[in-house]
């Protein structure tokens, strides 16, 4: 979330939403489509990959098959990126200056 949180935060994504994404399940800030975006990052970075179909249709329906493409490429690099920094134990670089930087749940303990 380190470099994420400091593009996110200039792109005006709201730092509550950033800080509520390790619960985004119980949380209140979120829209419904933000769920289901998130709910589909979810399911793509699960092994095996598993999408439900009506959370694909759902998505589908509000963004296009385009921006559907654009959204799941999107995920799939950011799955890729954090696999290879758990590979390399990459820590934050403070890029977030302060914004929001959440450590996954297993090194928060």
């Amino acid at each position: 979330m380190d470099i994420g949180a400091a593009v996110s935060s200039k792109q005006g994504v709201d730092g509550k939403k950033l800080a509520a994404l390790a619960d985004w399940r119980g949380s209140d800030v979120f829209s419904p489509l933000e769920r289901d975006v998130l709910a589909l990052a979810d399911a793509m970075c699960d092994t095996p990959a598993n999408v439900d179909q009506a959370l694909f249709d759902r998505l589908l329906s509000a963004l296009g098959p385009e921006r559907l493409v654009e959204l799941t490429a999107a995920i799939g690099w950011e799955n890729l990126r954090a696999r290879t920094n758990r590979v390399f134990d990459a820590q934050s670089e403070g890029y977030d200056e302060g914004v929001v930087c959440m450590l996954p749940q297993e090194q928060m303990a």
